[in-house]
């Protein structure tokens, strides 16, 4: 065994802080750490994940956001290496949902002596993700947060970003189809945001949907259509709990597979914060494809088999 890997992007929120705390704290732990890397670019950090699993590391932990664990896990994915995380980024909705605590020494404590679950993924195209993809309002949130805004904001960097989102968005049409069968084809032709989430919460501590969970073996699926300034307004008071998928003007589903058609076509797709794909896409749910290591207490998922 080659011990755990180190892999921090010193870009997030509070990445270039935490990567040497991050080592001493292991050191007291007893954690072995047979790499370590502060990565001042980002773009570097999916060819370091990929680098360490196949040199044998394991844990691999990531110190980022969720962004970050995002572009991690494609490498993996289906991998015998366990995922260990560090939150250092503004959302951090991945480790809300499986009650990862953001404090670093906690976390850093939760890695040493935590137990390992699996968890499903979300699957768009080729691109696996662990929380929420969308078309729509949230492509354009996601292009006004400025490193700087979340830097200064932290989470209400979020609802700053969308407020102004809101009013820049263009309406647009979809075509919702179900290859297993489960629903029947839905059209829409103004809507505002589409989103398949696979995690429980995304944007800070938003719900996904009363239900949702990262262990269910389905996709939450919804679309919000664009209707009168104060329903939308209606439906935002609810964000916090994943009500707002039971108000007028909002379709969910559930589902292992979902394909998503736009018009216009070729709409760009946000996964996980990054705008990493565009429409048409077809996007499904892949059980129990990542190993994270969690607090004894995490009721979000277990081991299965």
């Amino acid at each position: 065994m080659q011990g755990a890997a180190l892999i921090v992007n010193a870009r997030s929120r509070t990445g270039e802080a935490a990567f040497q705390k991050a080592l001493d704290l292991f050191g007291s732990l007893g954690v072995e750490v047979g790499a370590s890397h502060a990565l001042s670019d980002p773009a570097r950090l999916a060819e370091t994940v990929r680098h360490a699993a196949s040199e044998g590391h394991d844990p691999i932990i990531i110190g980022g956001g969720d962004g970050s664990v995002s572009s991690s896990v494609d490498s993996l994915a289906h991998h015998d290496a366990t995922l260990g995380l560090l939150p250092l980024g503004t959302a951090n909705d991945f480790a809300r949902t499986l009650a990862i605590p953001t404090d670093l020494e906690s976390a850093c404590e939760t890695i040493a002596r935590g137990t390992v679950v699996d968890v499903d993924l979300g699957l768009c195209g080729n691109n696996y993700y662990v929380n929420l993809a969308s078309v729509g309002l949230s492509v354009e949130v996601t292009r006004s947060l400025s490193p700087e805004l979340k830097k200064r904001a932290g989470a209400l960097a979020y609802p700053m970003a969308a407020i102004g989102a809101f009013f820049r968005h263009e309406p647009f049409g979809a075509r919702l189809t179900f290859p297993d069968g489960d629903h029947e084809p839905h059209e829409y032709d103004r809507l505002i945001q589409v989103a398949v989430g696979n995690g429980r919460f995304y944007g800070g501590g938003l719900v996904v949907a009363p239900s949702s969970g990262i262990d269910d073996g389905e996709l939450d699926v919804y679309t919000i259509s664009l209707g009168r300034r104060r329903d939308l307004f209606g439906i935002a008071r609810y964000l916090r709990s994943g009500d707002f998928v039971n108000s007028e003007g909002v379709d969910h589903f559930r589902t292992a597979r979902v394909l998503l058609e736009t018009e216009p076509p070729e709409m760009h797709v946000n996964i996980d914060g990054e705008i990493d794909a565009k429409t048409p896409e077809e996007f499904r749910v892949v059980r129990n494809a990542l190993r994270v290591i969690v607090p004894e207490a995490s009721t979000s998922a277990r081991m299965d088999g």
